[in-house]
């Protein structure tokens, strides 16, 4: 299992040198989800994801999600070859690691903005980890893979 404590993350960090990290809920693993880390690994030494928790992910999403609880969503990423470790959060934003883990790349999925002039969802850790000097690149998704429109697909064809 790769599951972290936030002090067992830094206390690891120490020894990593380009740090790329990442949040979110990963609910319901896609091939989008795998080629968003595979991009997201690339840009580093190692990756470690923020994973919101059920009580984080309930308050960002709504009282049905997440359909796949943070134990099982653990073990799926756990399998994962360019995962090198996970932090279970309740927080809403991840700027409490952000804050103690201060990795240089801090990736997000392309629905993100820096810039607030910019259609998007304006990425809220970004004053954060720019004002220590990291980087944020936002990978662009897959066309057609999300967990909204992957849900939406099996309620079409087993919800009629």
């Amino acid at each position: 299992m790769k599951l972290l404590t936030l002090e067992a993350a830094v206390e690891k960090r120490q020894s990593i040198k380009k740090l790329v990290f990442t949040n979110g809920h990963f609910d319901l693993l896609h091939a989008g989800h795998i080629d968003y880390l595979h991009k997201a690994r690339a840009l580093g030494d190692a990756l470690f994801i923020g994973l919101n928790s059920d009580h984080s992910t309930r308050l960002l999403k709504g009282d049905k999600r997440p359909i796949t609880p943070q134990a099982d969503r653990v073990r799926v990423l756990s399998a994962l070859e360019m995962v090198d470790g996970i932090i279970l959060f309740d927080d809403p934003t991840a700027h409490k690691l952000l804050d103690a883990l201060r990795p240089e790349v801090y990736a997000k999925g392309g629905d993100y903005v820096i810039d607030p002039d910019k259609t998007g969802t304006l990425l809220p850790e970004a004053p954060l980890v720019q004002g220590y000097g990291g980087r944020i690149e936002l990978i662009p998704y897959l066309p057609g893979y999300s967990t909204t429109e992957l849900i939406a697909r099996i309620v079409e064809k087993f919800c009629d």
